[in-house]
């Protein structure tokens, strides 16, 4: 742990949803919950069944402190069994690896997993950092969803150009969990010292 994030808890008090879609970036994103944990956040994970599959719950239980949720109906809270509540208590929530797949169903409107039915109902401003294939990242398709969701007000963190896991190079890869971090910690202090943060060549405007 660096002495920069251990001696300087800046985000003290914050409360983030950390949201694990199924890419082999999902590995990378257990540093940056680490990250946001010893900036002094509380985190809760929140992770697709099949993003299961590249990083096992437990990881993510031991790096929050919290139990991890997969399952819609998963009863963790009674009260709150789809987890909603969820973002009612976070200042963010972060969605990462955000898929190709989990981009286009919430820029259409769709919500048939635990993902994407919290950030359709999400109360708090989401961010998502982008990881996939080169050619997905470059798919009209997918770049229509980006922008129709940029244009709504969410927040991208990447992707960069580098080496992706399919051995190509390009546009794709998940941005570092440093820039991650830092990234997350100035939209939160953007927001608190400005009720209507301007667009910047990094981050669109909150939702």
């Amino acid at each position: 742990m660096s002495e920069s994030l251990a001696t300087s808890p800046t985000l003290a008090g914050r409360e983030i949803v950390v949201a694990v879609c199924a890419g082999i970036a999902a590995y990378k994103v257990a540093d940056v919950v680490s990250k946001l944990v010893q900036s002094g956040a509380g985190v809760s994970v929140v992770m697709t069944k099949n993003a299961t599959e590249f990083v096992t719950p437990l990881t993510f239980e031991a790096l929050s402190g919290r139990k991890v949720r997969i399952d819609t109906f998963s009863l963790v809270d009674t009260s709150d069994p789809q987890h909603i509540a969820l973002t009612e208590r976070a200042d963010v929530m972060l969605v990462a690896p955000a898929t190709m797949n989990v981009i286009a169903k919430i820029a259409h409107g769709l919500c048939d997993d635990l993902v994407s039915l919290m950030v359709a109902a999400s109360a708090c401003p989401v961010i998502f950092a982008p990881a996939m294939n080169n050619r997905m990242w470059d798919n009209p398709v997918n770049q229509e969803n980006i922008e129709k969701l940029r244009k709504l007000n969410y927040t991208f963190i990447g992707p960069e150009e580098g080496w992706l896991a399919c051995r190509n190079v390009g546009y794709g890869r998940l941005s570092e969990s440093q820039k991650i971090v830092a990234e997350v910690t100035h939209f939160l202090k953007d927001r608190t010292s400005k009720p209507n943060p301007k667009t910047t060549d990094q981050m669109q405007s909150p939702r």
